[in-house]
């Protein structure tokens, strides 16, 4: 890794005393080394070589930008994700509670919220009318897809006066944060961009954890469950659950490991065989397990298989992320027509709780998880970071560089732990 990719942006100098009291502040060159490898570390070490490392987030004993005269703007953008909603209670509390700012907006669906043909009208977000928030799913601000124009929305936050900018989304969305900063630093203004990661895929580079996605992983159980019954109550039942995953397996091998009825996970990151001899193959292997179990639980992820679809039209949506088509029903269909051409009885369940998923409350330890991100963004933002998303790796929070955060999509390794875990509890 090069050194200079883990740089953060800043506006400048923090000369202003941070208004929050007893509080234990981080330093500004603490850092969280990138590799935990021991060997790796002793080599940089021995060769004087910089350790790649990101900036540690926190609270900082001085700030840049002065709490009584900033005004700051929360988005929402991509697609829902449980705890959407406490990512925006906990940064107006925050900032209303803890750095005492005086104007909190809440920029309507998305981005278009920023650009006046819309004509969306923002929301002022208080102590009051946040105090319930975490309860509901989904977002309150609402939220959309596709870019818009940077200069025009830097203009619409040069005109508020807003200084403060929280953006909360996923690959799509970071992407036009990191277009705003730019902006931003080309004209030379005062105003921090700070983003938080939502991606219920978990699929966002150099961030270990993002929030909605334990969410996921728990609720897919009840559905799992529920396969398992449906799969055992039939002869030669199978349950088949189709998650969200378009191009990160994470949900699907996570819940495969968390509820053990699952005897099949699918994933994009590994390749399958539909049919053809022997029991490497999907169908005949699914025949097989039949034959001896008399039932079956599968699992797969939404991004799975697509080159088993022929002549199809490529097409994408308006964040430009590629549409994937329906491996869920496919594989319905597709075990149908296989067992009645051998003319086996088998009885398909078929389960699909994206959307109901994606629209619950953060639970748990995700709902902490999200009230801890949103803390270190204001932290981050009053100290003058900007052009930066809030990371999580070996257990510290970090300032990871949009540009760095977005190079490509985290995905399963095919040779970790995890994926061996899953291997080993089901066929693979």
């Amino acid at each position: 890794m090069n050194i200079e990719d883990f740089r953060v942006e800043k506006l400048g100098e923090c000369r202003i005393d941070n208004p929050i009291q007893k509080a234990d502040f981080i330093a500004d060159e603490s850092r969280v080394a990138y590799s935990s490898n021991t060997v790796e570390l002793a080599n940089c070490v021995h060769s004087n070589e910089e350790i790649p490392s990101f900036e540690a987030a926190g609270i900082r004993s001085k700030i840049f930008h002065d709490p009584t005269w900033s005004k700051a703007a929360i988005i929402t953008a991509g697609g829902l994700c449980p705890g959407l909603n406490h990512v925006v209670k906990f940064l107006t509390r925050t900032l209303k509670t803890q750095y005492k700012v005086p104007v909190v907006y809440g920029i309507r669906y998305g981005y278009r919220g920023l650009i006046p043909s819309y004509h969306y009208e923002p929301m002022i977000l208080t102590e009051e009318n946040v105090d319930d928030l975490h309860e509901a799913g989904g977002s309150v601000l609402g939220s959309s897809r596709g870019r818009e124009d940077e200069v025009e929305m830097v203009d619409t936050l040069v005109r508020m006066n807003i200084n403060l900018v929280f953006c909360i989304g996923g690959d799509g969305t970071l992407r036009c944060a990191h277009d705003v900063a730019k902006e931003v630093k080309r004209r030379k203004l005062g105003i921090s961009v700070v983003a938080i990661p939502k991606t219920i895929d978990n699929d966002i580079c150099f961030i270990d954890k993002s929030f909605g996605f334990e969410t996921a992983v728990y609720s897919t159980g009840t559905f799992i469950t529920a396969a398992h019954n449906e799969a055992k109550g039939a002869y030669n039942g199978v349950g088949l659950i189709k998650v969200m995953g378009r191009d990160s397996g994470f949900i699907a091998a996570y819940s495969t490991l968390a509820n053990s009825h699952i005897n099949y996970c699918l994933v994009p990151e590994a390749p399958f065989i539909l049919d053809g001899a022997g029991l490497d193959a999907f169908l005949p292997n699914l025949e097989n397990r039949l034959n001896k179990k008399h039932h079956a639980v599968i699992i797969v992820a939404e991004g799975t298989g697509q080159d088993l679809f022929k002549n199809q039209e490529l097409r994408k949506d308006a964040s430009g992320n590629i549409l994937h088509n329906d491996i869920g029903v496919f594989l319905k269909d597709k075990i149908n027509e296989y067992f009645k051409q051998k003319n086996i009885e088998v009885n398909v369940k078929y389960f699909d709780p994206s959307y109901l998923i994606r629209s619950l409350p953060a639970r748990g330890t995700d709902a902490v998880f999200c009230a801890m991100l949103a803390q270190n963004a204001v932290h981050a933002a009053m100290a003058g970071r900007t052009d930066i998303v809030i990371g999580h790796w070996h257990d510290r929070f970090t300032h990871v560089p949009i540009k760095l955060a977005t190079r490509q999509r985290r995905k399963i390794e095919l040779n970790s732990p995890l994926w061996n875990a899953v291997k080993s509890a089901t066929w693979l």
